[in-house]
């Protein structure tokens, strides 16, 4: 991955501070909708990267060769659901 591309963990600690947010329940309307849009893309692209790691895990448990997935980063995912 390239630095420009937030890794795994960077994304979960932004949705976990986007969620915060949202929890507290201050924001006016627009931007509490503004923020959940974001941690709905901030999901569904940790939820991609742990179905690509169950995936790769689950290859080589049973054969014990490695699987190369396609190659999706989480800054391309954003664009995609943009």
């Amino acid at each position: 991955m390239s630095e420009k591309t937030p890794n795994f963990e960077a994304t979960m600690t932004e949705l976990q501070a986007t969620v915060e947010a949202l929890e507290k329940g201050n924001l006016p309307l627009e931007d509490a909708l503004a923020q959940f849009e974001k941690a709905v893309k901030l999901s569904k692209s940790c939820q991609q990267v742990l179905q690509e790691a169950e995936l790769k895990i689950s290859q080589i448990a049973q054969d014990g060769t490695e699987v190369s997935p396609p190659e999706v980063t989480l800054a391309a995912q954003s664009k995609d659901n943009d």
